[in-house]
């Protein structure tokens, strides 16, 4: 084999390898991305039953229903136009409360319970995550009502 052949080969192997480690980076990085969704988006359809991903916006008052025996907490999350039925085992966050900001992680079930396996809770009085303000900014424009406190 001539000398320019072999850089030839070894050329097109380090491609080879390179272009191999790219697809699998990306790869990891597709199948750990988690998307937010409002709970309007999760009633029409527009979430992936199949794949983890996060629904926030508030809890709904008088919703939040705990087992006695078990950690296992049921409540609502809403956008104030839809609602969004949760349901987490294992211990809350200090901070969650009817009324306020929460994201839960986690797959919605085929009878359109959503099956958190994180919860998260805003960390003071004036936080909410950008998505969930958002969500709750457009669900209150398509409402047509705006409340003192808005988040826009």
């Amino acid at each position: 084999m001539t000398p320019r052949r072999r850089r030839a080969v070894a050329v097109l192997a380090g491609l080879c390898t390179v272009g191999a480690a790219s697809a699998l980076v990306l790869n990891a990085f597709r199948s750990n991305l988690v998307f937010f969704f409002s709970p309007s988006q999760v009633v029409a359809n527009e979430a992936p039953r199949e794949r983890s991903f996060r629904v926030g916006g508030l809890v709904e008052t008088g919703s939040v229903q705990r087992d006695a025996k078990t950690l296992t907490v049921r409540f609502t999350v809403t956008d104030t136009a839809k609602t969004v039925p949760v349901t987490y085992t294992g211990l809350l966050p200090d901070l969650f409360q009817e009324g306020r900001g929460v994201v839960a992680q986690g797959k919605l079930g085929a009878d359109g319970v959503f099956r958190a396996d994180q919860v998260l809770a805003k960390h003071d009085e004036n936080y909410m995550a950008p998505e969930a303000a958002d969500a709750l900014a457009k669900a209150r424009a398509g409402q047509g009502t705006l409340q003192e406190g808005d988040p826009r």
